[in-house]
């Protein structure tokens, strides 16, 4: 009698999460260059809307956290439009004629997944 067949179910997880958060930080090829949190906003919005127009200008990105000294901060998107803000954010190249790009550090559908780094943890 032959070994009965075995199935296998092949299983997809998609993420039910309504959110994704992005740790980001804006370099600066020149030092000295600084932004307030609505300047910082804007840069976000304009870089959307100079990749994808005024629909992408309509993505609610919010801007939770921000630190001016080192113009990190962290993003609170639709899990829909994470790809939209990525890339646009990896496509900016300057603001107001100084060079600059965006580093994305992070990214999680969960807030307290970017509240530590584990390639900064160090154990004693």
């Amino acid at each position: 009698m032959p070994a009965p067949a075995t199935a296998y179910e092949r299983v997809v997880y998609k993420n039910p999460s309504e959110y994704h958060y992005m740790k980001v930080c804006l370099e600066f090829q020149e030092h000295g260059v600084g932004l307030n949190a609505a300047q910082f906003k804007q840069l976000l919005v304009s870089a959307l809307k100079d990749l994808f127009g005024e629909v992408g200008a309509a993505l609610p990105v919010d801007v939770l956290t921000y630190e001016e000294k080192t113009l990190s901060a962290i993003l609170r998107v639709s899990s829909s439009g994470l790809v939209k803000l990525w890339s646009s954010l990896t496509l900016l190249g300057s603001y107001k004629n100084k060079k600059c790009a965006f580093r994305v550090i992070q990214v999680s559908p969960f807030l307290l997944a970017l509240s530590g780094n584990s390639r900064e943890l160090e154990l004693n």
